[in-house]
């Protein structure tokens, strides 16, 4: 008996079940047919998701597209790069930073893949017909190159042997090489002067990332091994100390380290400016994903708009379908099924202008990339996710009152309706 109870009641969810099935199916096929009958209306209502969701995925591209410039210049200038500087300001008795220094912070701080001391100097060089500029003459060590990832166009950089044997060797920036000698290229093993000292050119460099003077490096700059440099000042002290580590995650630990081997080797009083580009790139991600989000705001509204629109057009659908909602319900159709039939419309064109909208969207930035690397111009599949579950959401919310409305009519009235 407790057999066939069990096979009875399945057999019941199993009809049920095919049931359900059968009234979704003709509650999409009505929803098509409608659709069908009112292209125009149809293609209206659902222009404005189109421009929604279209927006949506321009203005992720766009978000992601500045954030990524952002960040591969912050590690074009060097993302795993930690400077130290003294501002000064001690009553008169300065406690600068020393070569000492930067020998200490390798010895005691782990992870530290190259390091730089940095002089610097200014001398007038006359560059022909009368015209005398003030070049910068910063003193580094080999490994500068690579902390500040710097470029040679021409030539080779100094290397330890140079700085070893104290060699007269410099290479200059683009602008200096073509003021002095007409051109890059011209100017490799040409000779100059600095502060009467002969110079000769093995090199000519450029910042990977250009910035505009904003960081040690200006346009007129010459760069010579700080053992050479030395020798103007006659003394231990440093401009600046450069540091880079192994990793990118590890530099905020490597940053407080190095903070902490410098000042134990200076008076308690004393401050020093130890400062990472790390922190800069996290500033700029959270900067970048506020404005994608802001941004996001604004399309939303376009959605809202677009939803209003749809609510609008399925409640005129509802007033000039009364009669049929009225002939549904005499011949059986229930309050859910009219209210499934209705809301159903409302998500399918919903989500029709979506995935238009989505597939304009993505076709900008996809056709962008013919001309400019992929990585230039990132697509998140996030954005895909975001702008056809919001066109669902559209639906699915501005879609409900109509659809009550059409579920609550009273049959008799509806089927009396002119």
């Amino acid at each position: 008996m407790t057999a066939a109870r069990q096979h009875s009641a399945s057999f019941t969810r199993t009809l049920a079940s095919a049931e359900q099935t059968m009234v979704l199916t003709e509650i999409i096929a009505l929803a098509i047919d409608s659709f069908r009958a009112n292209k125009v209306r149809f293609a209206l209502t659902a222009l404005g998701m189109v421009m929604g969701s279209a927006s949506v995925i321009l203005v992720v591209t766009i978000g992601l597209t500045g954030k990524q410039y952002a960040v591969n210049y912050i590690q074009g200038i060097g993302a795993n790069m930690i400077t130290a500087d003294y501002p000064g300001g001690d009553n008169g008795n300065p406690d600068y930073l020393t070569k000492d220094d930067l020998t200490a912070v390798v010895d005691r701080v782990p992870g530290i893949t190259g390091a730089s001391p940095m002089l610097q100097m200014h001398d007038r060089i006359s560059f022909g017909d009368g015209n005398v500029k003030d070049v910068l003459v910063l003193g580094v060590s080999p490994q500068y190159r690579d902390i500040r990832n710097l470029v040679v166009l021409a030539g080779r950089f100094f290397d330890d042997q140079d700085s070893i044997n104290h060699s007269k060797v410099a290479v200059v920036t683009v602008p200096f090489a073509k003021s002095l000698f007409g051109s890059a290229d011209a100017a490799v093993n040409k000779t100059f002067s600095v502060k009467g000292i002969p110079f000769t050119i093995i090199g000519i460099f450029k910042e990977r990332v250009d910035t505009y003077g904003q960081m040690e490096i200006a346009t007129q700059t010459i760069l010579i091994p700080y053992s050479v440099a030395r020798y103007f000042t006659g003394t231990d002290v440093v401009k600046q100390l450069f540091f880079s580590v192994r990793d990118f995650g590890d530099v905020p630990r490597a940053r407080n380290a190095i903070a902490r081997a410098i000042q134990s080797r200076h008076r308690p009083n004393s401050v020093y400016d130890v400062q990472e580009n790390a922190a800069l790139l996290t500033t700029v991600e959270k900067i970048a994903n506020i404005l994608t989000l802001v941004l996001l705001l604004v399309s939303a509204v376009t959605l809202a708009v677009s939803g209003v629109g749809i609510m609008n057009i399925m409640l005129a659908t509802v007033r000039s379908r009364i009669r049929e909602i009225g002939i549904r319900k005499a011949v059986g159709a229930t309050y859910r099924e009219i209210q499934l039939q209705f809301l159903t419309e409302a998500v399918l064109i919903s989500l029709s202008g979506g995935a238009i909208g989505t597939l304009l969207g993505l076709a900008v930035p996809l056709s962008v990339r013919f001309f400019l690397p992929a990585s230039l111009i990132p697509i998140s599949p996030w954005s895909v996710v975001i702008s056809l579950g919001t066109a669902m959401l559209v639906g699915i919310l501005f879609g409900t009152v109509p659809a009550t409305r059409a579920a609550q009519m009273d049959p008799v009235e509806a089927l009396k309706y002119e």
